[in-house]
């Protein structure tokens, strides 16, 4: 199942708080399915950057631009019949919405699980701005997904194995259901 340009472009989006393994899903299933794969990390500003590596985190005001910009990306690749996979924090409730209204059949994929599990990812990691004195403040910021049908979680509490398995099963049975 490859393919990223059809009649009907999908949209899944791999979501989660700093450090749960969206990006790593969200490149598989690009792969795996001959998909676009986008980082809304790509889409913040120097400064937006800057301000999470200093330690604070981002205001709604902040983050304005940086979902304008995904949206905009997004529309571009549907109305070339480009599906895309998108690794995305998801966190609040009015910007996952904002993504449904693209036009896209959309599928959040929310990777969740205990903060300590998380922290230890992050702590692991190198390289990224993203601090893991932050990931307080994103689950504070996370607005849980009350009746949103579209999104389906993810316990991160798996193994790796078993995330890719339980991810790619929901994603093809989205795509089969909204490419056929």
């Amino acid at each position: 199942m490859s393919n990223s340009a059809s009649s009907n472009p999908i949209l899944i989006i791999s979501m989660g708080v700093s450090g749960c393994g969206k990006t790593t899903l969200a490149k598989y299933l690009a792969k795996d399915f001959g998909l676009v794969f986008l980082e809304a990390d790509d889409f913040h500003s120097a400064e937006n950057k800057a301000h999470m590596a200093s330690g604070r985190p981002l205001t709604d005001a902040m983050r304005e631009p940086w979902i304008a910009s995904m949206c905009d990306k997004l529309r571009e690749h549907r109305q070339k019949g480009e599906s895309c996979v998108l690794a995305y924090s998801g966190l609040r409730r009015a910007h996952r919405q904002r993504f449904r209204e693209l036009g896209f059949p959309t599928l959040f994929i929310h990777l969740a699980g205990p903060q300590e599990i998380i922290r230890r990812r992050m702590e692991a990691r190198a390289n990224h701005f993203m601090p893991s004195g932050l990931l307080d403040s994103q689950y504070a910021a996370l607005e849980a997904a009350v009746n949103e049908p579209d999104i389906i979680e993810v316990d991160v509490g798996q193994s790796i194995p078993k995330i890719r398995r339980q991810a790619t099963e929901l994603a093809r049975e989205f795509i089969q259901k909204h490419r056929t």
